[in-house]
């Protein structure tokens, strides 16, 4: 029997600026010596890492999950010509084992030093012939080809997905072949080594297996600088360039191959597929696998809450739950299927919040495109906002706006309240979920399914209370750490942040811009009305008054973010002033100290500025910055440019990066570009998903 669909009215709705969500009072307080720890990118004190031949390779998904019925050993699939292996139905597997095409003269053009640490590698493998070969496909590790054995060989997944809310049957991977797992000897954290652009597979449908050297550069970029901001995301190693490789998309365009790795790459499409072809046992399996052998454990997994009715009352879920034991009252009884459902609909809160506050869109929020893991994931049309709107969409081809930045919160969980069907049976069973009867017959009939329908469907909607719950105080924690402050109020959300984007959508002011210039503001500097609207004008681009931006003067825009700004150093003060500095802590809103000073002292502010500093990123790599580098490497040539936009995509936090005193050299002028205004033809930026 099929588990019925949720009505739409079931999923959760998010209105601009998220005002539509309540919640009750988010207590946690903001923590300033974790926020401005050392950044996890430097290196300095790191291990110098180990070579791709010592580096520990495993394959423990192709080794615990079944495989494609054509090829039921990998010997099978290799001695098929390479040629043969092309799009077709695959059922009753999680992947097909298939090599990638060989590839003549590779050009390795970058890659990320924070990849080559993170994995486990030397720098210095970078140079060798064996990891040139290795990141195109070139060289196989696990297999002899000569005698066509070893433990382990390439393979692709099949999944489906829903694209644009609608099904579209088998899609997997159509174009990305996944080499090994590699486990890093110093930190043992294992990740999944894959190709993208590496050939055809039984899952490129009308495709044709390859990626554009334009959509590598986009992918190889923004997967280090999400990482580097904080915000979990799939990770990119090395970009490499194939000479010889055109590829059909609007143009004729060059080839490449990026080598992306993640600790899983399984989607919630996975689960769709086989929930649309009914395959019950393996929905099971896979379920099993993601928390045993990706999450680690079923007592890694979170417990029930307290009280699901009221998420925001548990901010910290318990751990450590009893693989075996049945949680909550009958109607609502959780077994460990539904908290391995609770972990990935939390981790993909916290992603969405993290997206949110910083202003990342992923222009395709397919299921296919969700991660268990709350990875972003599967880089097409993305981008950081420039100009404020909350409607904007980087995706050309998304005419209804679903992808918008306002909606994402809402399309995550829409796709969750998917993932939520195709596991509906395994949630619903509550503590029946291990009879032998059920494993073998699933729901017998009607009448036996509806008390196992029911408690499924009031999971999802007690989980999608907490949905918003984990969304809502990551994003409140987040937004208050970019405004400098230590604690949250909940007149915040109103007086603060709902009253900053609806002055920077008014004025259509940039959204990473305006929190870092305003970091960088003195409080000392603020405090008459006079001197607010004076420092208002930094907020502004130069060409504020010529452009179509301009719907409000910029002399009445800078008396409303003077408003704004009077509200903020209040806020700043009670955060920030101390008995240490004037002898009185948490002053009003007006008060001043004694000698006439402001009432936080100048080394106090000058932690304030370090501390925005720290989450408020100078640069990002935005769709004109990313354009122009598309263009100076295909067309011009150009190869350290790409050495040069790393090393700030992941030193997103500094002042500069060239002169910095670590040594580092790069291209003041560029540096300095590309962290300036935005080009009046470089906002709002918008591409297709042909990649």
């Amino acid at each position: 029997m099929r588990f019925r669909t949720l009505a739409a009215s079931r999923c959760l709705a998010v209105a601009q600026h998220f005002r539509n969500f309540q919640t009750q009072p988010f207590q946690a307080c903001y923590s300033y010596s974790a926020m401005t720890a050392s950044s996890a990118n430097n290196s300095s004190s790191q291990p110098q890492g180990t070579t791709l031949a010592d580096l520990p390779k495993s394959w423990h998904l192709t080794s615990s999950l079944p495989h494609d019925p054509q090829y039921p050993t990998p010997a099978d699939s290799h001695k098929t010509p390479r040629d043969e292996i092309g799009p077709r139905q695959v059922r009753g597997a999680i992947f097909t084992w298939v090599r990638p095409e060989l590839q003549k003269d590779p050009e390795l053009l970058a890659v990320s030093p924070a990849a080559m640490r993170d994995i486990g590698l030397s720098m210095s493998e970078a140079e060798t012939e064996e990891f040139r070969e290795t990141v195109v496909g070139n060289k196989l590790w696990g297999w002899d080809s000569g005698n066509l054995t070893g433990p382990g060989y390439p393979w692709a997944q099949c999944y489906g997905g829903f694209q644009f809310g609608d099904w579209a049957g088998q899609l997997g991977d159509g174009r990305a072949i996944s080499l090994f797992e590699s486990t890093n000897p110093q930190t043992g954290v294992r990740y999944e080594i894959q190709l993208k652009g590496a050939g055809m597979t039984p899952y490129s449908r009308f495709a044709d297996g390859k990626a554009v050297l334009r959509s590598s550069i986009r992918e190889f970029i923004v997967s280090e600088a999400l990482n580097a901001l904080g915000i979990p995301s799939t990770r990119a190693l090395a970009l490499s360039l194939l000479p010889h490789s055109r590829v059909r998309r609007e143009t004729i365009e060059p080839g490449a191959i990026v080598v992306r790795f993640a600790q899983s790459w399984i989607r919630l499409g996975n689960f769709d597929i086989l929930r649309a072809r009914g395959d019950r046992a393996l929905t099971r399996k896979l379920a099993s696998y993601v928390a045993e052998d990706v999450y680690g454990g079923w007592d890694k997994l979170p417990a029930r809450l307290d009280n699901p009715e009221t998420p925001a009352e548990t901010p910290e879920v318990k751990r450590g739950v009893p693989k075996d034991e049945i949680q909550g009252p009958p109607e609502s009884e959780e077994n460990r299927f539904t908290r391995l459902y609770r972990e990935i609909v939390r981790r993909n809160a916290l992603t969405v919040a993290k997206w949110q506050a910083y202003g990342f869109m992923n222009g395709v929020l397919n299921t296919d495109n969700t991660s268990i893991l709350g990875l972003s994931i599967d880089f097409g049309p993305f981008a950081f906002m420039d100009n404020f709107d909350p409607q904007y969409t980087p995706n050309h081809d998304d005419h209804l706006l679903r992808y918008s930045y306002r909606n994402q919160p809402t399309i995550i969980w829409w796709n969750l309240v998917r993932l939520g069907e195709a596991l509906g049976e395994l949630l619903g069973a509550g503590s029946t979920v291990d009879d032998p009867s059920f494993i073998e017959n699933g729901l017998k009939d009607e009448k036996a399914a509806e008390p196992i329908i029911a408690r499924a469907e009031k999971i999802i909607t007690q989980i999608g209370e907490e949905y918003k719950s984990v969304f809502l105080a990551e994003y409140k924690r987040l937004v208050g750490a970019r405004l400098g402050l230590l604690t949250h109020k909940e007149s915040d959300f109103d007086q603060l942040f709902s009253n900053l984007f609806d002055i920077m959508s008014d004025l259509s002011l940039d959204f990473n811009h305006f929190f870092r210039r305003l970091s960088d503001i003195p409080i000392d500097s603020i405090d008459t009305e006079e001197s607010r609207i004076y420092h208002a004008k930094v907020f502004f681009p130069k060409d504020y008054a010529s452009t179509t931006l301009a719907t409000v003067s910029q002399s009445d825009g800078q008396k409303k973010i003077a408003e704004w700004l009077a509200a903020w150093r209040t806020r700043i003060i009670q955060d920030w002033g101390s008995i240490e500095d004037w002898g009185y802590s948490s002053p009003d809103a007006h008060s001043e100290s004694e000698n006439g000073s402001s009432p936080v002292s100048p080394q106090r502010d000058q932690e304030r500025i370090k501390y925005m500093k720290s989450v408020n990123p100078n640069f990002v790599p935005r769709g004109w910055i990313l354009d122009e580098i598309i263009k100076r490497v295909e067309k011009g040539g150009e190869r350290d440019v790409l050495k040069r936009v790393m090393h700030m995509a992941l030193n997103p936090f500094q002042d500069t990066w060239t002169g910095d005193g670590s040594g580092y050299q790069g291209d003041a002028e560029e540096e300095s570009r590309w962290v300036g205004d935005v080009p009046t033809m470089g906002r709002g930026m918008q591409c297709s998903c042909s990649s």
